[in-house]
């Protein structure tokens, strides 16, 4: 075990306590017999005596004892690329819980696994104790994806739930995660949206057969979303959610991570607290959806140790669903090219042609409105309109919202929310 904070911890705890269950299931006894992390005297809840400790996790794949390296370091590069490269070297299989790591170095890891004659696991990266993996990887081998998308970061669907239900903003919200426990002291891997695009980038290579391409996932978080927003998607008929898609259009495979509005008949629309949720789309079982705790000891440690047991059994599948010289490199579709209806919110003064200025910019970029709210008069102050379009270009989206934050009536940027049907 590399790396004794909270999921290799807990992973250690749920193995000696379901031991006799395991064995039944795997037909071998799966024992942890050596570790490593930073601080040897650390109280961490579990009984590590009698197991070989290493000061370096690399070192793990030296160890004769040794027959699969669980890495649980986390970190695209340093300590954790080294252990799993040593271990791959070594001989040794691989579970991990690591998204980072394979977001940004799957494909060779696969390659170098697969030539090494071992296994890459990582139900654990992806939607914690969702066996989202398996299904995919598995479950559905006899259908062609042509989307996958879902609600990948806990700590956003939260916030975004805690918003609409409490009316508090994003950073009182915001604080009160971190107070429980949801959110890290520096939250900008999940509010960002970059955790959610990790996870995507190894759903995107799941479901199509690609590699895994973290750089052309398009990425934006939620900081920007105000209880003002979630008020107004409620009143067209829809929920903002942090979603992550990946579709297969004729420019090549769109990935994206942003938030959306979800129309309240859709079932991910209600998906709350931190709480995940992922669904497929195939050509033989239509849409399958899978929902669950994402996040936390007992999901993320049940996810790890589902792996080890299917690495006992000797069930050995390919890292990515097919063989990774067959991984195929395809082309990432520009987000500029995405077409869809948009939902855009600006704060202008109320004052006579106002709306024909915005009205001018929607004609002159061919966007076509579909309706437009607007609650109270102050006059010569800022009131929010909101306007949702047809469908049209993300491009043509922007430059229409660009001329309208030229108009001296625009207090602020106009803010944009990309409207999803399902």
């Amino acid at each position: 075990m590399a790396g004794l904070g909270t999921v290799g911890a807990g992973t250690i705890k749920l193995l000696a306590d379901q031991a006799d269950l395991l064995k039944i299931r795997s037909g071998k006894e799966i024992r942890v017999t050596a570790v490593s992390a930073r601080d040897r005297n650390k109280d961490r809840g579990v009984n590590l005596g009698g197991l070989a400790w290493h000061d370096n996790a690399a070192d793990l794949a030296a160890d004769p004892n040794v027959d699969v390296v669980a890495e649980m370091i986390g970190g695209s590069d340093g300590i954790a690329k080294e252990t799993v490269d040593a271990a791959i070297a070594g001989g040794k299989h691989v579970v991990t819980a690591n998204k980072a790591l394979l977001a940004l170095h799957g494909t060779e890891l696969a390659r170098a696994a697969e030539e090494a004659g071992v296994t890459i696991a990582f139900e654990a990266a992806v939607a914690g104790g969702i066996p989202i993996v398996k299904a995919i990887r598995e479950g559905l081998a006899a259908n062609g994806l042509s989307r996958v998308y879902g609600i990948l970061n806990g700590t956003c669907n939260y916030i975004l739930s805690e918003m609409r239900e409490t009316g508090k903003d994003f950073d009182a919200i915001l604080k009160e995660a971190q107070e429980l426990g949801y959110a890290e002291a520096d939250p900008s891997f999940d509010v960002d949206g970059v955790d959610a695009a990790h996870k995507l980038a190894i759903l995107t290579s799941l479901a199509f057969g690609c590699e895994v391409n973290f750089d052309g996932v398009f990425v934006e978080g939620i900081r920007h979303v105000s209880t003002l927003d979630i008020q107004f998607a409620a009143e067209l008929g829809y929920r903002i959610k942090l979603l992550g898609i990946a579709r297969v259009i004729d420019k090549g495979v769109e990935q994206r991570v942003h938030p959306c509005m979800v129309p309240l008949n859709a079932p991910i629309a209600h998906i709350e607290d931190v709480f995940n949720a992922v669904v497929a789309d195939g050509d033989h079982v239509d849409t399958t959806m899978y929902e669950g705790r994402g996040a936390g000891e007992g999901p993320t440690s049940s996810a790890v140790v589902a792996d080890l047991v299917d690495i006992a059994r000797g069930h050995n599948v390919s890292t990515f669903a097919v063989p990774a010289a067959k991984l195929q490199k395809i082309d990432t579709a520009p987000m500029s090219a995405h077409v869809g209806s948009y939902y855009a919110r600006m704060m202008v003064v109320d004052r006579p042609g106002v709306f024909a200025e915005i009205a001018s910019a929607l004609r002159d970029n061919d966007v076509s409105m579909e309706q437009v709210l607007q609650h109270g008069r102050s006059f010569s102050e800022a009131v929010p309109v909101v306007l949702t379009t047809h469908e049209t270009d993300e491009a043509s989206m922007l430059a229409t919202l660009a001329a309208i934050e030229k108009s001296e009536a625009v207090v602020e940027p106009p803010r944009m929310i990309r409207i999803v049907s399902f």
